[in-house]
């Protein structure tokens, strides 16, 4: 991808300038150098998507394709993501500042698979024959609900567009992509891919740009027939809100703070490495980060310190390296919003045991230590509010009753994982923790056949999965048929 083309919004299957002819800088989190100049879209540009979009979506060529060959189309785009892994990996770790291995051995595959699972669904979309009162034929169609407003965020920039937009594409809608502002690169590659794949023009765009600009118009769109966004509670609530003005659809993936609890009879040296995947993976940039650590009093010491020593060993570098297990904080805004968490966690009075300091890398980057803080009471502001960063509250509870109160004490319902032997307890767990994923003796597993979606303020809805998608990107129709 050339940095000539980089500067332009991808719509209609061409790059075209945006109508202002601005564009803003994408940096590297890592070196803090500027990576890319990207076309900043506005309200003009996203209309000139959904009008794209909705012209695709009545034009005879892909509203009369066969879902035969639509699934071929989604196959095709999931092959061509395979085969350019390597660039678009680079290109994520670069824009994001993840290590590669994340990028390129979890990330991309998951694209590659999501397109493919997705794919398979497209030829099995049916409606159903009703038994009804009096001599009447009764069925439903399952039909595309319209264009799709996309709106994703940076944390799993690519992942996440294939989670929306592979459904939405199987199900025969048309889609207007918006990615984050701060890592837009794979996504235009996306558009790019997908027109290689051999999808007609339109139905496939994206805009890049800012929230209260591009995204906001997305939102607003009267042609726009539902929106599926991953991002803060936050802003979940604007989209809501403004949504409601053209009464579209709109499904929210939010933000977390999710448990993961520990228990006594757990195997606890799988816990412990549990423990630390679950909150330093993507440096803690996850919605379903298990940033707050629950172990059970009588093996809190011995989980802490193990904890601890744990954490002292991710190596923090050059993300490009393959031994970098934390890579660098998506931008300055953020490392300052963690490091502003860390010293209210410091103020609160819980106990700083390790990290917590920025760091550099070569002089140069947005990065942050491993940090652990111990002695966390279930209502500071450290254990109840996101920092989307790679710290852990530890909080000791005493028995099950106690853990399942303190793992729901909370606002958000995304995730949650607990560890244990004992399989009776778990499914009690399973059955009482209010989350929409639970792992248990495991955690940060995905699949594009498993839905994911939050309870409570983390959102509605649900990404992945056959009845997830179906259930959000079609809509259905009632036919009657008199037969007397």
């Amino acid at each position: 991808m050339s940095e000539a083309v980089r500067d332009r919004l991808w719509i209609g299957n061409e790059w075209v300038d945006a109508a202002s002819g601005e564009r803003f800088e994408v940096t590297n989190p890592a070196t803090e150098e500027t990576l890319a100049r990207v076309a900043c879209g506005g309200e003009e540009d996203v209309d000139r998507a959904v009008q794209s979009a909705s012209t695709a979506l009545a034009s005879k060529e892909w509203k009369r394709l066969s879902p035969h060959d639509r699934s071929r189309l989604l196959w095709r785009l999931g092959d061509l993501v395979e085969e350019h892994a390597d660039e678009l990996g680079e290109l994520e770790t670069r824009n994001n500042g993840k290590p590669y291995f994340e990028s390129r051995a979890v990330d991309m595959p998951f694209v590659a698979e999501s397109f493919r699972y997705f794919a398979g669904l497209a030829d099995k979309i049916q409606g159903a024959t009703i038994p009804v009162s009096g001599p009447f034929l009764n069925y439903t169609l399952r039909e595309p609900v319209g264009v799709v407003g996309c709106i994703v965020p940076w944390n799993f920039p690519l992942s996440i567009t294939s989670w929306k937009v592979a459904p939405a594409l199987a199900c025969g809608n048309t889609v207007v992509l918006k990615p984050a502002e701060q890592t837009p690169l794979t996504a235009l590659r996306l558009g790019e891919l997908a027109a290689e794949a051999g999808f007609p023009p339109g139905v496939l765009n994206v805009v890049s740009g800012f929230g209260k600009e591009a995204g906001s118009a997305l939102v607003r769109h009267p042609k726009v027939a539902l929106i599926a966004f991953t991002g803060s509670t936050e802003t979940g609530k604007i989209v809501m809100r403004e949504a409601a003005e053209t009464v579209k659809k709109v499904s929210l993936e939010l933000g977390g703070k999710s448990p993961n609890v520990i228990f006594e009879d757990a195997d606890l040296g799988a816990a412990v490495r549990g423990a630390s995947t679950g909150i330093f993976y993507g440096k803690g940039e996850v919605c379903a980060a298990g940033s707050r650590v629950l172990v059970q009093r009588s093996v809190y010491e011995e989980v802490l310190e193990a904890f601890t020593e744990r954490s002292k060993k991710m190596a923090i570098g050059d993300p490009m390296d393959k031994k970098t297990r934390i890579g660098a904080i998506v931008s300055k805004a953020q490392l300052e919003r963690v490091l502003r968490y860390v010293e209210i966690g410091r103020t609160e009075g819980a106990r700083l045991v390790t990290g917590g300091e920025a760091k550099k890398v070569d002089g140069k980057g947005n990065f942050l230590e491993a940090t652990i803080f111990a002695d966390v009471e279930p209502d500071m502001q450290i254990a109840q509010e996101e920092i989307f960063g790679p710290v852990a509250a530890v909080i000791p509870f005493d028995d099950l009753e106690d853990g399942i109160e303190k793992a729901n004490r909370t606002i958000y319902g995304l995730a949650a994982g607990l560890w244990t032997r004992d399989v009776g307890k778990a499914h009690r767990f399973a059955s009482e923790i209010q989350a929409g994923t639970v792992w248990i003796n495991t955690y940060n597993q995905y699949d594009a056949a498993s839905p994911f979606g939050g309870y409570k303020q983390s959102g509605f809805g649900r990404d992945l999965g056959y009845e997830a998608a179906l259930e959000k990107y079609t809509q259905t129709k009632s036919v009657w048929v008199a037969l007397d």
